[in-house]
């Protein structure tokens, strides 16, 4: 190309640059002139510039247009140098850096690119700059090297402002522009990595305002935010530079700190909790106390990776919550935690064994009339059949993890089904059964009791439904309903462990019940405690004047069984009346049949490794090695004589053929919570060493 050629505009007006292999002939004709000023009215009309470079001169050739569309002098860039002079230099690539650094070859029809960068049109130094999308095609020469490349320039301002605000909502927080949660995780799994590789050390707390609730109920949600945002601008403070804070959720903030050991991460965490103590923040609707909590882990010695990390800091947090005051707890491996949740494990695969195949049994205690000393009903406690050993274990153990997991729900509705059809075995039987917790509050759960039971009206009045007390206070207007519709089926309700809780007279007159059973906590060893005797003479007066039945429990001796017949009781409960029993009591020559079964006793005490008496033995071992006496929670501690059958005169229950009413178990829906227990048990066991916790409050540091 000539000195001439190279000052040339890359006009559609006159002749256009175009490849060699086009004939002068059609370079001259009128109709390919009027073609080409066509064209270049399109390309004027959608904004875009276009450019010829010829690499080994370094000449560039532009449109007529591009003055208008990059709002630049065509005489200022006609070399790829001086074009690359008006590009601001915090950009991230450019056009001789994307065709001279390629790894891509040209097969003869050209190497396609497209990239972004800002452009400077009155040079670097001037502040002004607009976005450009730069996309064309080179072509290689003999040697394979870029030799020639044609493309077009256009503005893309508007869309790059749209982009970097959809980028803003996937990776920040809109509230206090810090990181999102999705974001944190990545970096949290970069810092982990990094960490592990260099043989270094991090950190990740997650720090959450204790008190967020009760300013979004005393002044809304707006004021809350505000203390979000102020407690997050005051955390980012104090922060060291190249550690990083997100918003975790709601009222928590993810804070990943770089090269931290433990000595460290306690100062950090100091620092925090001072930071939201030190000054009151000044909301819209007045100043407002926030109050933090903070769980924390070290990396990666306890967590290879982010989600781990974050589910272990959530826990420690779970801890600092309980705390009397604001704190911070960091996670520690525990060996009692680890046993205490494979037996909770454990106890969740015996539930759905026991589920799927009807391994669950009745066992029916009386419960005797106070006046006459003849029994009036029994209650029918659960028990589960193990089938190596044929043992009977009372499957109250079990009911914590199940209501956990949210398979409770399922073993009220066999039980129901099992009393209902025991109802029909035997005429004679009246029953009472318990109902969980979770289940008496759940209307889209007792809707199905209550269908089984009005489905069997005919033996419905000879069934009594227990509710716990303190479960009705929970929700007074479901429990109200929950039992006018089982009172509507035909059946009886009691409220049972009575003076547990802390029941009005006014909510005793509208649940309508009809029998208060009294907490035998307080009904056992009467003699000398005045307390406890002015206390049932109380509620046994308050029952009839109620008009309602009253039931004594856990009776053990003669001398509470007198005293509580002298006070009016209606009905009396305990051992000293006979131990819950699975043989059916309603007729003789099944008893005769029974007595000649041997005792359950001998097989229990008999060596087994079934999965029932390994339980027992991890229970035991469980307690023993809880360090320093702690007590381990409700739901792990199992008493082997609570739980295990151990009453001489309890038999084996026969099979009972079912009759023409039974029909079998309905278990829709099994499969989807087994699907809910995997995905639990998944989560539990998501290291080898489980949670332990070290707590910090105010006390410890002063």
């Amino acid at each position: 190309m000539s000195d001439n050629q190279s000052n040339q505009l890359f006009s559609f007006d006159q002749t256009p640059f175009l490849p060699a292999a086009t004939s002068a002939a059609n370079i001259e004709s009128p109709k390919a002139v009027s073609s080409a000023k066509a064209l270049g009215r399109a390309l004027a009309a959608a904004g875009e510039a276009a450019y010829h470079w010829t690499i080994s001169t370094d000449e560039l050739s532009w449109s007529e247009n591009t003055s208008a569309v990059l709002g630049c002098p065509i005489e200022t860039m006609q070399s790829g140098k001086r074009f690359a002079s008006l590009m601001d230099a915090d950009n991230l690539t450019s056009r001789y850096d994307t065709v001279m650094r390629t790894v891509k070859s040209d097969d003869g029809s050209g190497v396609p690119f497209r990239i972004e960068y800002q452009f400077k049109s009155n040079g670097r130094a001037n502040e002004k700059s607009i976005w450009v999308e730069d996309q064309g095609r080179w072509y290689a020469g003999p040697d394979g090297q870029p030799a020639e490349v044609y493309g077009t320039l256009r503005p893309i301002n508007d869309r790059h402002s749209r982009d970097q605000h959809l980028n803003f909502l996937g990776n920040c927080d809109p509230l206090t522009g810090m990181m999102n949660r999705g974001r944190m995780t990545e970096a949290l799994g970069e810092a982990i990595s990094v960490a592990g590789r260099e043989m270094g050390n991090c950190a990740f707390a997650i720090a959450a305002v204790n008190n967020l609730s009760i300013v979004n109920e005393a002044y809304g949600f707006e004021v809350a935010d505000e203390v979000i945002v102020a407690l997050g601008r005051r955390l980012r403070e104090v922060m060291r530079s190249g550690d990083g804070i997100a918003r975790y959720s709601g009222g928590k903030f993810g804070i990943i700190l770089n090269n931290c050991d433990e000595d460290e991460l306690r100062t950090a965490l100091d620092r925090f909790l001072s930071v939201a103590r030190e000054s009151v923040i000044e909301t819209q609707h007045g100043p407002v106390w926030a109050m933090l909590s903070i769980g924390a882990l070290c990396l990666p010695s306890h967590a290879s990776d982010a989600n781990t990390a974050t589910a272990r800091a959530e826990e420690a947090l779970n801890e600092a919550r309980r705390q009397p005051s604001d704190g911070y707890v960091i996670f520690k491996p525990s060996e009692v935690r680890i046993n205490e949740r494979k037996l909770n494990a454990r106890c969740a695969t015996e539930i759905v064994k026991c589920l799927k195949g009807d391994l669950f049994k009745l066992a029916f205690q009386p419960i005797i009339s106070a006046e006459t000393g003849e029994t009036v009903l029994h209650e029918a406690l659960l028990r589960m059949a193990d089938e190596q050993s044929n043992e009977l274990i009372a499957a109250q153990h079990l009911m914590p993890v199940s209501e956990r997991l949210g398979l409770v729900r399922l073993i009220d509705r066999s039980v129901t089904q099992m009393i209902v059809n025991t109802l029909h075995q035997y005429p004679d039987a009246n029953l009472a059964m318990n109902v969980s917790a979770t289940t008496a509050t759940d209307p889209r759960w007792y809707n199905q009791i209550l269908e089984i039971i009005s489905e069997n009206s005919n033996v419905a009045h000879r069934l009594t439904v227990e509710i716990t007390e303190t479960v009705a206070l929970s929700d007074i207007e479901a429990t109200r309903y929950f039992v006018e519709n089982l009172r509507g089926s035909g059946c009886k309700v009691a409220i049972d462990d009575f003076g547990a809780g802390y029941t009005s007279f006014r909510n005793l007159r509208d649940l309508q019940v009809d029998m208060i059973k009294l907490d035998g906590s307080y009904c056992n060893n009467l003699r000398g405690n005045a307390e406890n005797e002015y206390f049932v003479r109380s509620l046994i007066d308050m029952g009839k004047k109620f008009n309602l039945k009253t039931v004594a429990e856990w009776i053990e001796n003669e001398d509470d069984a007198n005293l509580l017949c002298e006070w009016g009781v209606d009905y009396l409960q305990g051992h000293l009346f006979g131990t819950a029993s699975v043989i059916p009591p309603w007729t003789k020559a099944e008893n005769s049949l029974f007595a000649m079964t041997p005792s359950i006793t001998s097989e229990i005490a008999a060596p087994s490794t079934s999965p029932s008496v390994e339980i027992i033995s991890a229970v035991q071992t469980l307690e023993a090695a809880s360090p320093n006496d702690e007590e381990l929670p409700q739901d792990v501690l199992l008493d082997p004589e609570v739980f295990v059958v151990s009453d001489a005169t309890e038999q084996v229950e026969p099979v009972i053929e079912p009759s023409s009413f039974q029909e079998p178990l309905n278990f829709d829906g099994i499969d989807e919570s087994i699907s809910a227990l995997k995905l639990t048990l998944d989560s539990l066991r998501f290291s080898t060493l489980e949670t332990g916790y070290e707590a910090i409050t105010d006390r410890d540091a002063a």
